[in-house]
């Protein structure tokens, strides 16, 4: 740590910090520091940002140099101190007064004791580090590269179990069981009530945390260059404090928009060349609707909502004669042209107006969405008369009323991230029939596209009713987000897209069903995999869970009315068929009369004790499946989490992921 000044052309000093110095985070050390980054900079192509990194190796490096004095110089073959000289060869770098006190603080009890304590704990520790000179910055890299991952860390309890795999490939038994600590640790703990400081592998270890260091990523790694912060849990006061800020701001928000409308129509009423455009054959207010185009062929190309009101404006300006205000939710042609381009956006496509306000013929509005055919099943003594799964965004809001009343459903004060989300949606236009895109990237179902989600759906969820598509798909996208990618699980997991596979599209295009399954598991032919597919029975809206294991062959039926899969016979007959044509393009071969040997495992999963939580109970299945990191389903499910039914703290558990998840998003 020492130069001299024949080592310096540049300079004229000597740039050093003494072997005395036992303290490296001295302040009075920092000149010199300053002249070892400058030295350091001079003879390397180094950013500035490396600059604590280096520093602390160099401290690093003074606490071997004096290791390396006291081992040679200072101690014979048997370890008894040797009164030795100043070696001439170090002459130049350490003074003789430094040396004596250098060799008279090797002589003290006290550091007798400290060495004799770490020399233990280096020969023999708990858990040793098997990977040699390999650091854990290129054991993470090489770990990386060889599972083609696109993550750019892995976590530090993973990353430690790895540095300590042998040569052999085998695990210590100890180093397992601190490993599966941490999985469990992981999946227990809820972030936002977290209190403890500590990561996960130090407390598995039940070892404090050091400042200046992460455990498991080795040296150099801090939590300040990792950018961890620890995320203060709100207090009630200050989550009070913030709802009453949220109300008092929506009732601004409120009466500003009545002053809006208020001002509205007085400059409608006061100018007769302004048409209202209130057309009295659509009823007054806002109502579903299908939009329509009559060139070149008269079709449906999207759905809505109509605003039917009198001195109803568009982005504040008069609607065009003859038109209304419409909110699109839904494109089924993308590509369509907007009879009325928007001036405010430049959406000129029905696709570009999806979430937006537009202007459409009242000829082509036709109010009202397609009636659902109702049946009134008796399931293991459940009435049911919940629409299928393909229009239950699709039903009016004051339908959904009557069936909250129906099945019981009662409105309930909504807590914690619910709170936060029914104070977020009262500041929003959902209220008003818009709707909110959930984008889908194309490795959760194998397609991208943008999930809608309307006021029926958000009701759903703060007000425990029956779950559409849309919030089904939405908590699949939580799971792929929050627990398969940070766990790497998306190679021994993935998911199937309810919409196009429920039962009334394998009946009316079975064809297209075979199809999108077949394609999603040939994509995966080299490893085992399990696909959920949550599965709506289309006889009153009831979910139940197929997952899917095409590379054994094996399919687990999960229902939450205990049903066996012969309840649904076109469901089993398609999927062992999309079974059979994945056996046929992976070329097995298999006797002609084992060709239908397709094994169907029936789960005895909890079972709801109503007629609304079967959707809620599918999600459950498939995050607590995820969270077991297992692609077989014990037949009287896993033990961890069996029990006779969920409890109503674990049902609200999946509504506050979803709402935290939608507000982490910012869509609303």
């Amino acid at each position: 740590m020492m130069a001299s000044n024949e080592d310096h052309p540049h300079g004229d000093e000597t740039v050093g910090v003494p072997i005395t110095c036992d303290n490296w985070r001295n302040k009075q050390l920092n000149e010199a520091k300053d002249k070892i980054w400058s030295e350091i900079k001079r003879c390397f192509d180094i950013e500035e940002n490396r600059r604590d990194h280096c520093l602390k190796l160099a401290g690093k490096l003074l606490r071997g140099f004096r290791t390396f004095l006291s081992t040679t110089f200072l101690r014979d073959t048997e370890g008894t101190f040797v009164d030795a000289e100043l070696p001439s060869k170090y002459a130049s770098l350490i003074s003789p007064k430094e040396w004596e006190t250098f060799k008279s603080k090797r002589k003290t009890q006290e550091f007798k004791s400290v060495s004799e304590t770490n020399r233990q704990r280096a020969s023999s520790p708990a858990y040793p580090y098997r990977k040699g000179r390999v650091g854990y910055g290129r054991l993470e890299q090489s770990i990386l590269t060889k599972e083609n991952s696109s993550e750019t860390s892995l976590p530090a309890h993973v990353l430690w179990k790895e540095a300590r795999v042998g040569k052999d490939g085998k695990i210590k038994e100890d180093v397992q069981q601190i490993f599966e600590k941490c999985e469990t640790l992981s999946q227990s703990i809820v972030p936002y009530e977290d209190t403890d400081c500590r990561s996960i592998l130090s407390r598995a270890l039940d070892v404090p945390e050091y400042s200046g260091r992460v455990r498991g990523k080795g040296f150099g790694i801090t939590q300040k260059s990792l950018n961890i912060k620890k995320q203060k849990t709100p207090s009630n006061k200050e989550l009070q404090q913030t709802l009453e800020a949220l109300k008092a701001e929506v009732l601004e928000l409120r009466k500003e928009r009545e002053r809006d409308r208020a001002a509205g129509f007085k400059d409608t009423s006061d100018k007769d060349s302004i048409n209202c455009n209130f057309q009295p054959t659509i009823p007054e207010g806002i109502s579903p609707c299908h939009l329509y185009l009559a060139r070149p062929t008269y079709r449906m190309v999207g759905k809505g909502k109509v605003h039917n009101n009198l001195g109803e404006l568009l982005h504040t300006k008069p609607l065009p004669t003859g038109s209304l205000k419409v909110s699109v939710d839904i494109a089924l042609e993308k590509d369509a042209l907007l009879p009325h381009p928007d001036d405010v956006s430049d959406a000129t496509l029905l696709g570009d107006a999806i979430g937006s306000f537009v202007a459409w013929p009242t000829d082509l509005i036709i109010v009202g969405y397609e009636t659902p055919t109702k049946s009134k099943a008796k399931d293991k003594g459940i009435a049911r008369e919940i629409e299928s799964v393909a229009s239950q965004k699709e039903i009016p809001v004051a339908k959904k009323t009557e069936i909250s009343k129906r099945t019981g459903a009662k409105k309930k004060n909504p807590s914690k991230y619910r709170a936060c989300l029914h104070t977020c949606l009262e500041t929003t236009d959902i209220s008003d029939g818009c709707v909110r895109l959930i984008p889908m990237d194309g490795a959760i179902f194998g397609f991208e596209y943008a999930e809608p989600l309307g006021k029926e759906d958000f009701d759903q969820i703060l007000y425990h009713t029956q779950l559409s598509v849309g919030v089904i798909n939405t908590y699949m996208r939580y799971l792929y987000d929050k627990l398969m990618g940070p766990r790497g699980l998306e190679q021994r997991f993935s998911f199937l897209n309810p919409m196009k596979t429920n039962l009334t599209e394998m009946i009316r295009k079975p064809d297209e069903v075979r199809t999108y399954v077949v394609e999603r598991f040939m994509a995966d032919t080299d490893r085992e995999k399990l696909f959920f597919l949550p599965f709506n029975t289309g006889d009153g809206g009831h979910w139940l869970l197929v997952a899917i294991n095409p590379f054994k062959e094996i399919v687990y039926y999960l229902d939450s009315l205990h049903n066996d899969w012969t309840t649904y016979p076109a469901m089993k007959t398609i999927v062992d068929t999309i079974i059979q044509t994945v056996r046929a393009q992976r070329k097995i071969q298999v006797p002609k009369r084992k060709a239908n040997n397709i094994t169907w495992n029936r789960v005895e999963c909890p079972r709801q004790r109503n007629n609304i939580d079967c959707g809620y109970y599918t999600l459950r299945f498939m995050k607590e499946t995820l969270l077991m990191d297992r692609t077989d389903i014990p037949s009287d499910y896993f033990d961890e989490y069996r029990c006779a039914y969920y409890s109503k703290d674990q049902l609200d558990e999946i509504k506050e992921e979803l709402c935290q998840f939608i507000i982490e998003l910012q869509v609303l």
